[in-house]
């Protein structure tokens, strides 16, 4: 009696010392992590989702800019040039990594819901999955506030939901949908006041993934990543951008690509990167490869759809560089929305 006794005493005290020492924490987030992705989930009711419009910035005499100077131009403004080799704006049929790392985002500012693209890139920290895209896919430059309800369906080409009452929108997909838990922007972009010539430059968001899916699994165990660079690129090397475009002649079901080579913006002093396209609203946020492979759809992430200008088929995107890999760097530890410097 006096051993079961003191055997029950000892199952206590090391109950007791599992709870003060926090032994349980890990189950009680991962149910609140659960909770919190279901939410999200729950959120996206069709209706919702078919009201998210593209939030993609085209300027034209009106706005930030007028259009590039020399449009066209290979080398130079206009987003490259053309050639017997370059794609404008085609569906993607080639299958391999990209289309199942490409997916459709979707997110809410307020009370507005938006449609972006985005792509799960490589990276070594055991347990954690991230996706890049735009900043104006994460962040709302004008009043300074992160997006919220912030969800990624990869390889949405393969099986577009329905938006109707029948059945659950994620259940439909191809892999099913994971949710944010942090978001993660430079203060380039966050402190520019608007999207200008600053923000453009800065126009890249990483957003940390939880376990998600069909099955609860995490997103790059899943459906794979692709590697993503901070060097630039050679003017002139061939490019390849990807996106998820809702507007005008695309409906935003079809995973399109454009290919051929990268100039720059003579509008931003050569700092932003260009590429003949005609992809358009809702590719925001969609990953540029140089090089990338057409018959496995593998390749090297160096920029990310960002803007275009009324009139041009041109599609521009932002250097990453030094400070990209600083809100890199920062996405692979942090533990909450985060803003760079």
């Amino acid at each position: 009696m006096t051993r079961k006794l003191t055997t029950l005493v000892a199952a206590l005290a090391m109950l007791m010392t599992m709870l003060g020492t926090g032994a349980f924490a890990a189950s009680d987030r991962g149910d609140q992590a659960r909770a919190e992705h279901q939410r999200i989930v729950d959120f996206w009711t069709p209706e919702r989702i078919a009201q998210a419009v593209p939030r993609d910035f085209v300027i034209d005499g009106r706005g930030w800019k007028a259009k590039p100077e020399n449009p066209g131009k290979p080398g130079g403004g206009g987003g490259g040039g053309g050639g017997d080799n370059t794609v404008t704006g085609a569906s993607w049929n080639g299958g391999g990594e990209v289309a199942d790392t490409t997916g459709k985002i979707l997110f809410a500012l307020g009370s507005s819901y938006y449609v972006c693209s985005g792509s799960v890139a490589t990276e070594s920290v055991s347990g954690r999955s991230v996706v890049v895209s735009a900043g104006h896919c994460v962040f709302d430059e004008t009043n300074g506030q992160f997006a919220t309800n912030w969800m990624f369906i990869p390889d949405y080409d393969s099986a577009p939901a329905p938006l109707d009452t029948q059945g659950t929108f994620c259940a439909q997909t191809e892999w099913g949908c994971w949710t944010a838990t942090s978001l993660v922007v430079h203060e380039g972009y966050a402190t520019a006041g608007g999207f200008n010539d600053q923000a453009v430059q800065y126009d890249w968001g990483f957003a940390v993934m939880g376990n998600g899916g069909h099955a609860n699994t995490q997103l790059d165990a899943t459906v794979g990543s692709q590697a993503v660079s901070f060097a630039s690129v050679t003017i002139g090397t061939t490019v390849s951008a990807f996106g998820y475009p809702a507007a005008q002649k695309y409906k935003g079901n079809d995973l399109v690509y454009c290919q051929g080579p990268v100039g720059t913006d003579p509008n931003t002093d050569d700092l932003t990167y260009g590429v003949t396209c005609n992809m358009t609203g809702g590719s925001s946020g969609g990953p540029w490869f140089a090089p990338f492979d057409n018959g496995t759809g593998t390749g090297t992430q160096m920029s990310v759809n960002s803007y275009g200008y009324s009139g041009v088929k041109s599609m521009f995107g932002p250097m990453f560089n030094s400070n990209t890999q600083d809100t890199w760097n920062t996405a692979l530890t942090t533990n909450g929305n985060a803003v760079v410097d």
